[in-house]
């Protein structure tokens, strides 16, 4: 049975029988998140409901006028080209973990999506990835160009934090400061441009297994965990709840571009929206390439059970957490 939480969260949660499916829920879809006669999240309904929200926010945001309108509709191109909006879930689901309501999170769910969109958008410039095709539809650069493309990834990441600094954000001044420097070192030199660097660096040469964890981890790892960070400090989070939400999200970051190294062996150009088998073609570093897709999807399924244990202290209001890092390895695109 459907019903909203009385925190106000925005997880619609449904219950659902050993062998049976009530009327609202997800049938067997949900049970594979988790076992028979829990409380449940219908996992595709808190994606969309995530999905509006930062949607309609970032809507709002890029209505008033612009300077250089061409630069706006540029940066619209990619921001509102669809994708699953994985890393602003996970922020306002951190957000509710510990107690708080979405809204609270909201700002920084947006900026999140800010920051990784200008990622794509440089990451599929020719002196990058080269890529022709992003969510199904020609990249940035091929319908703006190169210039226009790198403009509007660098106007992407600037508004990002102009967003956090917006006033008319009602939390505490020292929750909105450590999720400013969350953020900017998540996405920074020591995160995620420090891992495409080290991506690129390594791009065609042996490279260890110890190398290949520093590239993922800092490449797509330290994004992800800071959403999770970020989204748990405008709920509110500290001690013991933060601790539980940073082993979190290192091990669903991490979970995450295995998934993805593997998606990039095992999927098509229509599943992935993009260019398959880019990884190998361009002797990327990946594990799969490196440890097999066996022992690739073992590690996967290990950081699960890293994440899922480190969720316990947070107990059922960390139920979309769980979701999503099941999700996370067991996505097909």
């Amino acid at each position: 049975m459907a019903r909203r939480d009385d925190d106000g969260v925005l997880a619609k949660l449904c219950v659902e029988e050993e062998q049976h499916s009530q009327p609202g829920c997800s049938g067997g879809r949900v049970s594979r998140y988790f076992g028979p006669g829990t409380l449940t999240v219908d996992l595709e309904k808190y994606l969309e409901t995530c999905r509006r929200s930062v949607e309609g926010r970032l809507e709002e945001y890029f209505s008033t006028s612009a300077v250089a309108p061409r630069l706006v509709e540029a940066m619209k191109y990619s921001l509102f080209a669809g994708g699953k909006r994985i890393r602003p879930a996970l922020a306002l689901a951190a957000c509710e973990a510990v107690g708080g309501k979405s809204d609270a999170a909201l700002p920084v769910a947006c900026a999140l999506e800010m920051i990784h969109t200008y990622s794509l958008i440089h990451d599929d410039l020719p002196t990058m990835d080269n890529d022709d095709l992003r969510r199904g539809r020609p990249t940035n650069h091929k319908v703006f160009g190169e210039g226009l493309a790198i403009l509007a990834g660098d106007a992407l990441l600037t508004e990002a934090f102009n967003l956090l600094a917006d006033p008319s954000w009602n939390i505490p001044a020292e929750c909105r400061i450590d999720i400013v420097g969350i953020v900017a070192e998540g996405s920074g030199a020591n995160g995620m441009v420090g891992g495409q660097v080290l991506d690129l660096q390594f791009e065609g040469k042996d490279v260890g297994e110890k190398e290949l964890e520093q590239i993922h981890r800092n490449k797509t790892g330290k994004l992800l965990r800071a959403a999770v960070l970020a989204g748990g400090r405008a709920g509110g989070a500290e001690g013991e709840f933060f601790d539980s939400l940073k082993r979190y999200g290192e091990a669903i970051g991490l979970a995450f571009q295995i998934a993805d190294d593997v998606l990039d062996v095992t999927a098509t150009t229509k599943q992935l929206g993009k260019g398959a088998a880019k990884d190998q073609d361009k002797k990327k570093a990946t594990y799969p390439a490196i440890l097999g897709l066996d022992e690739s999807r073992r590690r996967a399924a290990n950081l699960l059970e890293d994440s899922l244990l480190a969720l316990k202290p947070l107990g059922k209001r960390a139920e979309a957490l769980t979701a999503l890092a099941r999700y996370i390895i067991e996505r097909r695109s």
